[in-house]
């Protein structure tokens, strides 16, 4: 049976007062009276409480919001100092411009060669000149280690003393090298006496590691060390002859870091 107290609810009844644009329904804002339909399917939530208790609820720490800044400031001052480190660096690059130096082939001569049974014996005489291509840098160069190859055979290699070079100069260095009975794989062997047979020459490869320091002033850059790969020297000394000179004059030598 119907119960005369009890509300009703669901869709508005005849004669509910029609709701407010602004606000909840009825004309002054009032509950409409016991035996009439809320103008609403539902009443508005409440306000949403969090319980302290709720392991996913955490509340706002200061702290939290105080490392945060801390860890914001420290990132953009490291940003910051990495900039600046950039600039002042890209900077002084332009007002320097730093050059590697260049490295020439003067003169190579070999005497008292000897191939027998894959066993070789010699004497090299290297003469090279190095160039500072620097205006505004000298460069210090502390360790320079030389070696003579056919093809990648290492037959020999030695040391060239310490030197100094003022902006733009030039220095002329020389560097011996000798061997007695180095073993020479078979493929290099026969291809060195096959060349000398054809050509009356032998084709020799030189390379250079020099630490270089370079400097400006007061400041002074890292030391860097500095690669020389003079190709095809070829030496006029036929099947004949023990002895022999550069053919073409002075070779440029490919220069890297």
């Amino acid at each position: 049976m119907n119960d005369p107290n009890r509300p009703v609810t669901g869709y508005p009844a005849a004669g509910a007062p029609p709701p407010n644009p602004n606000g909840y329904g009825g004309a002054a804002h009032q509950q409409p009276p016991i035996g009439t339909a809320y103008p609403y399917a539902a009443p508005p939530p409440a306000s949403a409480v969090y319980y302290p208790n709720n392991p996913y609820y955490q509340p706002n720490n200061p702290y939290d919001a105080q490392r945060n800044t801390f860890l914001r400031r420290v990132i953009g001052m490291a940003i910051a100092a990495m900039v600046i480190a950039g600039t002042f660096v890209f900077i002084l690059w332009l007002i320097l411009r730093p050059r590697i130096p260049e490295f020439r082939v003067d003169s190579l001569s070999v005497s008292n060669l000897n191939l027998t049974n894959s066993l070789i014996s010699g004497k090299w005489d290297l003469r090279f000149t190095v160039r500072n291509p620097n205006k505004k840098m000298t460069l210090y160069y502390d360790d320079v280690a030389a070696a003579v190859f056919y093809d990648d055979v290492s037959l020999s290699d030695t040391t060239v003393p310490p030197f100094f070079q003022e902006k733009r100069a030039e220095t002329a260095r020389q560097a011996s090298f000798a061997t007695a009975g180095a073993y020479v794989n078979n493929r290099a062997f026969d291809q060195m006496n096959k060349e000398r047979s054809r050509k009356g020459a032998i084709g020799f490869n030189v390379r250079m590691v020099a630490r270089v320091r370079f400097r400006a002033g007061a400041w002074r850059a890292r030391r860097r060390f500095v690669r020389v790969y003079c190709k095809d020297l070829s030496v006029e000394v036929g099947s004949n002859n023990s002895s022999g000179t550069l053919l073409g004059g002075a070779r440029q030598c490919r220069v890297g870091l």
